[in-house]
């Protein structure tokens, strides 16, 4: 735990995916970048999560992080919906997946809890609190800052998660 770790943080979307990249040395974080992929509206769903796949792919090779987290999703929609995040969710844990990067899952108020204290915080409280511990942050949009406090709640709970891997 005395080297630097490189982490990326991705909140899933099919319309805007969030991605964020810090640092992490031992309990210090430092930001590195954060974005937002948005594939086009048209197309076929197809179409639309193989640009997502690409997308996100490049961003993996240009930071290069040696771990990666995803947000598990909520949806409080149709099912449709549900199904169409789904697959974007799959595409967000698969391209770390295929370039050998470690892949951990965070439920959306484990997230919250671990950056803000509380697991309902609002998309407000969030930013707040990401741009707090990420002073340097400079993201744009929400799904950004989601994508940092994955990545967060990752460089906080990475340890455990180690052990426990270990154990199985």
């Amino acid at each position: 735990m005395n080297a630097t770790t490189r982490i990326i943080g991705i909140d899933p979307g099919l319309r805007r995916c969030g991605w964020g990249v810090i640092e992490t040395l031992g309990n210090r974080l430092s930001y590195v970048a954060s974005g937002t992929v948005t594939p086009p509206h048209e197309g076929s769903l197809a179409e639309r999560l193989a640009i997502l796949f690409a997308d996100l792919g490049d961003v993996l090779d240009r930071f290069a992080p040696s771990e990666a987290a995803v947000e598990e999703t909520f949806v409080n929609s149709g099912p449709r919906s549900a199904l169409i995040l789904g697959q974007a969710r799959g595409v967000a844990l698969l391209a770390p997946a295929v370039r050998r990067i470690d892949v951990s899952e965070y439920a959306t108020n484990l997230v919250k809890k671990s950056v803000v204290g509380t697991g309902h915080a609002d998309k407000t409280q969030i930013q707040l609190m990401v741009k707090t511990l990420l002073p340097a942050a400079d993201f744009k949009g929400a799904d950004a800052a989601d994508a940092l406090a994955v990545a967060i709640c990752h460089a906080h709970h990475r340890v455990a998660n180690m052990r426990l891997k270990a154990l199985t």
